[in-house]
């Protein structure tokens, strides 16, 4: 057996940001690396994920996961390659996902970690399209927002990892439109020309609220939201009676310090009747089989296609994470370690 790498690199979070997190916020650390206690194993991570939902992880406020700690390294999801192991089951040479990325190498505990197979998908894809972003994608619109064929479906944020998989999911389950909104020209034509989507629409070239009209003449009937504010706003406009949503990210309002003027036209959900779900992909881990199943197969008949952002290098990872809050990803932003 090769010997164990004694030091690895770590991202911690040193205070807490106002607004737009900097650089002052965070610190790549060098900690000590030992091997496994029992029912552990060391994994040397290869890939791991940069998520909207860690910029709320930041805040020391009580929410539905625990907030990082300072001087403590960040977490989020990572697949890597076992190099030690104190654990039944697993063997050096596994691959495997867990939580403990934004570092080199992690000491796993067994009943956290799940294995998977390069074979079947690269290994960046357990954490896109086969992993929590597509399970957010298929639950957030089979179950939560309970859609139907013929649906009109509305996304935001649809060049995003988990928005393009709802769109394409949509359109696979017999959407009668599928229209979706990104904040660049060159999404705009990805998700027309390669995900199927029937209509898109640049955010920023006008009011969103009359984009959707126009992209929407019918009204729609479901929407997934990934953005809040104008977006929620436009798509309350535009809802057809018993109309759902599916609120599964506000991403314009994660660094503001103010609150957001929109939606203004609540009141518009009792004559519409309308649903609006917030969603938490932990909710739907029942799911997880049907999901891999049904995702495994729409990916090999070529139904189902998906797009990466890489960067690569542990010391990039920051601004991996900063780029997705600007929205400089196209689908799921992924940092690859080199080692």
């Amino acid at each position: 057996m090769s010997a164990l790498p004694t030091t690895s690199r770590e991202w911690h979070l040193v205070a807490r940001p106002h607004g737009w997190p900097t650089t002052d916020d965070v610190a790549l650390r060098e900690v000590a690396v030992s091997a496994p206690g029992e029912g552990r194993v060391l994994v040397r991570n290869r890939y791991f994920s940069v998520d909207p939902y860690m910029r709320g992880r930041m805040n020391d406020v009580k929410s539905y996961v625990p907030p990082f700690e300072l001087d403590r390294p960040m977490e989020g999801g990572a697949v890597g390659e076992v190099i030690a192991s104190a654990a039944e089951g697993f063997a050096v040479g596994d691959h495997v996902l867990h939580g403990l990325g934004w570092r080199e190498y992690a000491e796993v505990p067994a009943a956290q970690a799940t294995k998977v197979s390069a074979d079947l998908a690269p290994l960046s894809a357990y954490l896109g399209v086969l992993g929590m972003t597509g399970l957010t994608a298929y639950a957030g619109l089979f179950k939560v927002a309970s859609f139907v064929e013929g649906d009109t479906v509305f996304v935001s944020g649809a060049a995003g990892a988990v928005g393009s998989q709802v769109g394409q999911l949509a359109r696979i389950k017999g959407a009668s439109r599928v229209i979706g909104s990104a904040g660049s020209a060159e999404k705009v034509r990805l998700l027309t020309e390669e995900y199927g989507f029937d209509a898109a629409f640049n955010y920023k070239d006008g009011p969103v609220a009359e984009q959707l009209a126009k992209a929407a003449p019918d009204g729609i009937d479901v929407y997934f939201d990934n953005v809040g504010g104008d977006h929620l706003e436009a798509a309350i406009s535009s809802f057809n009676l018993h109309g759902r949503a599916a609120i599964c990210g506000m991403i314009s309002l994660y660094n503001s310090t103010e609150p957001s003027p929109a939606p203004r036209n609540l009141p518009l959900i009792i004559g519409k009747r309308l649903r609006l779900e917030g969603m938490l992909v932990w909710d739907h881990v029942d799911l997880q089989p049907q999901f891999v199943q049904d995702v495994a197969g729409w990916l090999t008949s070529g139904e189902l296609k998906y797009r990466e952002t890489v960067v690569d290098g542990i010391e990039n990872g920051f601004d991996a994470f900063i780029g997705l809050l600007r929205g400089d990803n196209t689908g799921k932003m992924v940092v690859a370690l080199d080692h």
